[in-house]
């Protein structure tokens, strides 16, 4: 059992989050949002997704799971900090990683001389986040006057695949799990989270873990127009798309 804290209760934070609960990790999930803290806290899930009910009332039940907007609590009282925020995209089509940025910045204000937190970025991010990250953190606790700020984190990219609908279905069935990091020691607890799943496992670095996020998106999409294009071909010729499909 491991103590986990995720920053940001959207549609994966909020998933993520559950199912290490139910899972038997004790986990504080955390948000700006108040309201939604406060209807998380009397079991009113704010998005839908199938089983995410039953999930967060399980890990209520087992006492695996909290909700609050308290950041010094719940990084104070984790070894793993998940950052599930936003990163939407900015007019010029990049990533915006403010939301990312002030979690970093909120996190190191709250790591002391005693402290080892393994930061776990589950946002979508560009390849090249990660070490991004650790020289910020590096930077913000030099200020605070740490002399050694690499003894005090390491950051991890654990990228997720999760389907809207079968969310809960696909993290607690991975068809595999990716674990980038620097540190392959600090990879390899991060992956012993998921043990119990027993999934496959992809261990590697910060930026090979991030382009095989960007690069199975991409994947994705490139599947999907070739798939509709075969579509639009099909019905030109008299062709019936589902065969064609299951034929290939």
């Amino acid at each position: 059992m491991e103590k986990i804290s995720i920053l940001g209760t959207g549609y994966v934070g909020l998933v993520t989050g559950s199912c290490f609960a139910y899972l038997g990790h004790k986990v504080i999930c955390l948000d700006i949002n108040k309201e939604k803290i406060e209807k998380l806290k009397k079991g009113e899930i704010p998005i839908y997704e199938p089983q995410l009910d039953k999930i967060v009332a399980l890990a209520e039940e087992s006492d695996n799971i909290e909700f609050t907007t308290d950041y010094s609590y719940a990084i104070k009282n984790s070894d793993f900090i998940f950052i599930a925020v936003g990163t939407p995209s900015l007019p010029d089509g990049s990533a915006d990683l403010s939301f990312v940025e002030d979690a970093l910045k909120t996190i190191a204000s709250y790591i002391n001389e005693n402290d080892f937190k393994i930061i776990v970025n589950k946002s979508t991010v560009p390849v090249g986040t990660g070490r991004w990250a650790t020289k910020l953190l590096e930077n913000e606790l030099l200020k605070k006057g740490l002399k050694e700020p690499q003894k005090h984190f390491c950051v991890v990219s654990n990228p997720e695949f999760l389907r809207e609908g079968k969310a809960v279905e696909d993290f607690m069935n991975p068809d595999r799990i990716v674990i980038g990091s620097d540190d392959k020691d600090i990879a390899l607890k991060t992956a012993s989270l998921y043990s119990t799943l027993n999934p496959p496992m992809i261990i590697t670095n910060l930026p090979t873990a991030e382009m095989i996020k960007y690069a199975s998106n991409a994947f994705l999409a490139t599947k999907i127009s070739f798939i509709n294009e075969i579509a639009n071909l099909s019905e030109k010729i008299g062709a019936d798309i589902e065969i064609v499909s299951k034929g290939m």
